[in-house]
Formats: C-alpha cells, sequence, structure tokens
C-alpha cells in the first residue's frame, strides 16, 4: 500500500482484500438474516435494514482474518499497533427505497470509550474505521463519501476532551467544507481503511441493486496522539 497516500488522505482502499466468492458467500447468509428477498423487490420495503456479525462465523471469518488486511493495519497502525477482531460488526444494507433515511450527516466515528462503558469523539482515539464492501458497490448505490484529507482539519478542532456525537457531528462538518469528496465503491471483498479523524458520510441509494457493506472499528493499542510515530499521526504533521 501507499503508506504517503493514506497519511495525504486519511484513507486507503484494499482491492481483493478477501475473495469475491468469500464476499458474496457472506452476503448471502445477510440475506437469509433479514425479512427481505434479493428476488423480491417488491419486499425491500425499508430504505436502511441493519444486520450485524458478531461472531465471525464462515465467510465473515475469513474476511476479518485478511491477510492483505493485516499488512495494511500494519503499515498503518504499526506492527502491534492494533487488535484483530473477530467479526464484521455493524452491516448497514441500504435498498433502492423511497424516502430516503435522513441519516446522511458528516461525522467521524465514535472513538474513544468512557469509564461508564459508552462512547464518544476525542482528539486522542482509540480506532479505526474498517469498511468492508460485500456486493458491488458503484457510484448510485449508496457508497460511503469521504472528505480526503479532512483529517488534517479535524485534528485541529479536536483535542483530549471528549464530545458526544450531536456535538461533534456539525463541528466536523464544518472544519472540512473545503474538502474533495470522494466515494467508496468497489468489488465484493474490497476493503477501505479510514483514518478516525476523517469526515465521512452515507449517501442516496440511486441505483437498483442493494448494497451490503460493514462498518466496524479496529481497536488501537495505545490511543492515538500527535506524538504517534506511525502513519496515523500523519493529521498533525504537514
Amino acid at each position: 500500500m501507499d503508506v504517503d497516500d493514506f497519511a495525504e488522505n486519511g484513507y486507503v482502499k484494499i482491492e481483493a482484500a478477501a475473495p469475491r466468492e468469500v464476499a458474496e458467500a457472506a452476503q448471502r447468509e445477510l440475506w437469509t438474516r433479514i425479512p427481505m428477498s434479493p428476488d423480491q423487490p417488491e419486499s425491500w420495503t425499508e430504505p436502511v435494514v441493519w444486520a450485524a456479525d458478531l461472531r465471525g462465523d464462515g465467510p465473515f471469518g475469513v474476511l476479518t482474518r485478511s491477510r492483505k488486511l493485516a499488512d495494511t493495519l500494519d503499515a498503518i497502525c504499526g506492527v502491534g499497533g492494533w487488535l484483530p477482531r473477530g467479526s464484521l460488526g455493524n452491516i448497514p444494507i441500504r435498498f433502492p427505497v423511497r424516502p430516503v433515511v435522513d441519516d446522511r450527516g458528516w461525522h467521524v466515528d465514535l472513538n474513544t470509550p468512557l469509564p461508564d462503558g459508552t462512547w464518544a469523539v476525542s482528539g486522542r482515539p482509540h480506532t479505526v474505521l474498517l469498511l468492508t464492501i460485500l456486493s458491488e458497490v458503484g457510484p448510485d448505490d449508496a457508497p460511503t463519501r469521504i472528505r480526503a484529507g479532512s483529517h488534517r482539519d479535524v485534528a485541529a478542532v479536536l483535542d483530549e476532551q471528549s464530545v458526544d456525537a450531536f456535538t461533534c457531528g456539525p463541528l466536523v462538518a464544518d472544519a472540512s467544507t473545503h474538502r474533495e469528496v470522494v466515494v467508496a465503491t468497489g468489488r465484493p471483498g474490497d476493503m477501505y481503511v479510514v483514518h478516525p479523524f476523517t469526515v465521512h458520510a452515507a449517501d442516496e441509494h440511486r441505483g437498483h441493486t442493494p448494497r451490503f457493506m460493514a462498518q466496524a472499528p479496529v481497536l488501537l493499542t495505545e490511543p492515538l496522539t500527535p506524538c504517534t510515530p506511525s502513519p496515523l499521526g500523519s493529521a498533525w504533521r504537514r
């Protein structure tokens, strides 16, 4: 992978991080867990349905154990700087259904655990974001939108203090309005590793086939700080 590109843009795409057939097998399993059918579009009555992989069985485990993913995380976080996941986590499935859900605001994900067991956002994050594509995702298929380079803007407006998502959203959105927007398109088995400060958002589904993409945090072994020597620390360096 191009470490300099990650440092500049705040994300990296891993093409064919896992075999296509494995990702498609995971998609087929997810269809069995929701009250919709791939062959009956009339059953697609909601714009977003949430599924999850919490155990890492079968194809889900193969995806989480991707060698390409591990090598990429080693390059970004440093060897020993991250903890392997045991599952893919939450999987929002987006359908080409109107009206759309109002869940497409610019934000960064919760990244800091609090003493009471809840999570908030801070400038000393404990996670990076992993996106795993399980279906064909083109520009019209509700790809995640990413503001390239916005990790530097967020590093400048957050500090050690934790804030809730409702406070943080407008703050990071305003700080990064000048950034170019790219979309996380790809094929089943592709993955994206996203800096915890990179501002991103969901998008409206304008296509024809449901979009399956897992989103989950990868825990760091040490919180990120301005002194972090790995490429993650590039958010504070010019």
